[in-house]
């Protein structure tokens, strides 16, 4: 049994290179968390196979990356990304190698990586830890450093400093301050990224369990500004009320809080408000005001992730949410009121919405909310679903088909006729009944034909 916990297949695997007479190491994010005592989640292989000689060794061989030298072994329940040693030449775009060359040793493959933590290798099947930049020391210091010269790395790769943030945030670590300091300086090479790559560091700080940490070190980096200046404008944005925080505060704190495995939540959280620093005036009083913020905040929210490339579904969820956050119920709320205020956030989008309240109160005062902040709505809306569920037109107990055969033509006339049926029954579930909403559809068609 070896000192850390790696997946037989994958120690198979190493047996067969072993067997060709080939080198072969667990590289990559595995070995830093079986370092930190963490289960390994993807293995990574580096070796001084070529890929056509690992093609040879294995059944089943996919040609991911074959020309940076990149294949997949697929082996049992595994996709094991296996690499050969290399060495990368000049990046004069500031994000992809302009050449890659094949490397002799396991230590000079190493040398190129980003960080310390992830300049570790496991010599397979003996598991011997080769650590050639003192990574091991780093990790249990709890400290992300560059590999060699940090303006270096970072101008080879402009998505590192962002790499470096998402870390702090995921692990907790501290940034070591040479390697701090040069992402400022090398804040050119970030802009020439792809924003996809950019999004997909996003996602993964937003799935951390603090993601305000990565975001107030893009702050002090300049990378907010870069990336996010929607979110640098609230910075020094003041509220009115009970906040005790600036707009960019809130919204960090409500981000933190907002369910971590809800990315639509979350995201709505971090946007939410993004449109008071655009919309912010005084009144007479003298006392600041964000009218119809939610609405300029939404369309801000969806210009950001259209800017990141993020697909149109989720999209629409984040801005509806933003859209439709701002409500304040209280018990004098009619029954059609809580309604139409169903039919106005949507059904499914309720828990989301109430999760959302829920970020946005602790945001304001950064203390626990109530446990009951939102049940007394939640139990109002659970009581007339129960009752009635006539939350759209396609509820109605007429149909188009239904107010056709009743002589009302089809087309924008039948349109306005189905919306106000619908508002009838919206303010009075007993009237969506056939009979009655046939006799209601043929008097508005006697009035709307004069």
């Amino acid at each position: 049994m070896g000192k850390f916990r790696i997946h037989p297949s994958v120690l198979e695997v190493a047996e067969i290179f072993k067997k060709h007479q080939k080198e072969v190491y667990l590289v990559g994010g595995a070995v830093r968390d079986l370092v930190r005592g963490q289960p390994a989640k993807d293995w990574d292989l580096a070796t001084d196979a070529r890929p056509e000689e690992v093609q040879a060794m294995f059944r089943r061989v996919i040609p991911t990356g074959i020309k940076h030298g990149t294949v997949t072994i697929l082996y049992k329940c595994l996709s094991i990304e296996t690499t050969t040693f290399r060495i990368e030449g000049s990046y004069s775009d500031g994000r992809r190698p302009d050449t890659v060359s094949y490397a002799s040793s396991i230590e000079e493959d190493l040398s190129r990586r980003d960080f310390t933590m992830n300049a570790l290798a496991l010599e397979l099947p003996e598991q011997r830890l080769v650590d050639p930049f003192g990574g091991q020391k780093d990790i249990k210091d709890r400290v992300i450093r560059c590999v060699g010269n940090p303006i270096e790395r970072f101008s080879e790769d402009g998505l590192r400093p962002l790499r470096a943030l998402r870390f702090a945030a995921q692990l907790k670590f501290t940034i070591e301050g040479e390697t701090l300091k040069a992402i400022p300086l090398t804040i050119h090479i970030t802009e020439k990224v792809a924003m996809e790559r950019v999004r997909d560091e996003v996602d993964k700080i937003l799935a951390s369990e603090k993601p305000s940490i990565a975001f107030r070190l893009m702050e002090t980096t300049g990378l907010l500004a870069l990336l996010f200046p929607e979110l640098q404008a609230c910075r020094g944005v003041d509220q009115k009320g009970f906040h005790q925080f600036d707009v960019l505060d809130h919204l960090l704190l409500a981000c933190d809080y907002a369910p971590k495995d809800k990315p639509a939540v979350r995201l709505a959280a971090l946007f939410h408000d993004i449109g008071k620093p655009a919309v912010r005036d005084k009144d007479e009083l003298g006392i600041w005001t964000f009218y119809r913020h939610e609405e300029v905040s939404a369309q801000l929210a969806r210009d950001i992730m259209t800017r990141l490339r993020y697909p149109n579904s989720l999209m629409d969820q984040v801005c509806h949410l933003i859209a439709v956050h701002m409500f304040h119920y209280d018990d004098q709320w009619t029954d059609a009121a809580v309604r139409r205020f169903v039919v106005r956030v949507g059904e499914s989008f309720l828990n989301d919405l109430f999760d959302l309240r829920r970020a946005d109160t602790w945001g304001t005062t950064g203390r626990e909310p109530p446990a009951a902040l939102n049940q007394p709505l939640r139990d109002r809306i659970m009581a007339l679903l129960a009752k009635n569920k006539a939350l759209s037109i396609k509820d109605l107990a007429v149909n188009g088909e239904d107010l056709a055969q009743l002589g009302i033509p089809r087309g924008p006339i039948m349109g306005r006729i189905l919306k106000e049926l619908f508002e009838t029954v919206l303010d009075d579930p007993e009237e969506n009944r056939k009979e009655k909403l046939s006799l209601i559809a043929r008097n508005l068609y006697e009035k709307l034909k004069q």
